[in-house]
């Protein structure tokens, strides 16, 4: 039986508009992460949920999600390539009517990966990395290895993905000072680099003093930077982009949910491990669709999927992860 979270939602009037749907869906295979980032987990020994969907379950979710409307997947966990059938699960998402199949990972495991999962139909694919000194790497995910990380890089780079993206969360006295080493990291491998403020979402609710927000970095690499009003792609999430002033085929994006929240326009859902429909990253709202997806029951899980659209808070009125809710989600169990 489908279970709702009964937490508080937004009134009625501020609810999102019941005729749109989602386009975009972020499933996250596992809530599991062999790293434990400062600003993601308090610690190694967080917890973690007892059941997930295997791999037909997450088949049959997937398969109501595109007769729900949706058109473009991202996974990611957790760290999604800690799941065993990750590779599997890929194909049987690449053999949907999908506009976009992409994943977010950590890149600890890439290395082997990456090939395959090329091989299964994996489009794009985003990696985690917000540093290049092993020594802040390592106090910044309380344990990482740099180097297992580049090699997973070098290994999407050979892969030949349509498109690799780095992900940076800055850090106020951390690693802020590394935006120019970060860029030309990327775009000498053709990467496109994205710089992210820290999110005020559960441990990142207690870093207010650490957020530099997006018009600070773009500031500091304005050397490097077309002076640009950054611009939006379409279907490509939040990031705003500017180009570089030697080359107009290189580009930089930044994410400032903090500083300037982007939830007007939102047409993202979330599927937890456990097959929660999450319809706000900030919020630990969601609906239930474990059991249909156990079933096989994709019409049922297309009904779910609009019925937790509803729950959707209305971008107009709500503000993303500045919001008191925010303070209590898990990135890493609800997907980021």
């Amino acid at each position: 039986m489908s279970t709702l979270f009964h937490l508080p939602l937004a009134p009625a009037s501020a609810t999102r508009d019941e005729r749109a749907q989602p386009r975009a869906v972020r499933l996250s295979l596992t809530d599991r992460c062999d790293l434990a980032c400062l600003y993601c987990r308090p610690n190694r020994h967080d917890g973690y949920l007892e059941r997930r969907l295997d791999l037909d379950a997450w088949a049959t979710m997937a398969a109501g999600l595109v007769r729900a409307g949706v058109r473009r997947v991202r996974l990611t966990g957790g760290e999604p390539l800690l799941h065993r059938d990750v590779v599997q699960v890929i194909e049987r998402l690449a053999a949907l009517p999908l506009e976009d199949l992409a994943l977010t990972t950590n890149a600890t495991r890439l290395a082997k990966l990456a090939r395959p999962l090329r091989d299964a139909g994996l489009r794009r694919i985003t990696v985690s990395l917000d540093t290049l000194d092993a020594e802040r790497f390592a106090r910044l995910t309380r344990g990482g290895d740099l180097d297992t990380v580049l090699a997973g890089i070098d290994a999407a780079c050979a892969a030949g993905f349509d498109e690799v993206k780095l992900n940076a969360v800055v850090l106020r006295g951390e690693n802020d000072e590394e935006l120019p080493e970060l860029l030309r990291y990327a775009w000498d491998r053709g990467i496109v680099p994205r710089f992210l403020e820290v999110m005020l979402i559960g441990e990142g609710a207690t870093m207010r003093d650490r957020v530099v927000p997006a018009a600070e970095m773009r500031a500091r690499l304005a050397e490097w930077l077309v002076d640009e009003t950054p611009v939006r792609e379409q279907d490509r999430g939040p990031a705003r982009y500017v180009r570089a002033r030697h080359d107009a085929r290189l580009k930089v994006g930044f994410i400032s949910g903090t500083s300037d929240t982007y939830c007007k326009g939102c047409d993202r859902l979330r599927v937890s491990s456990d097959g929660t429909l999450r319809p706000c990253l900030a919020t630990n709202d969601g609906l239930s669709a474990e059991d249909a997806a156990r079933a096989g029951d994709e019409i049922r899980i297309d009904t779910l999927v609009h019925e937790a659209w509803k729950m959707k808070p209305d971008g107009e009125t709500f503000r993303g992860c500045t919001e008191e809710s925010a303070a209590s989600v898990s990135i890493r169990a609800i997907g980021g």
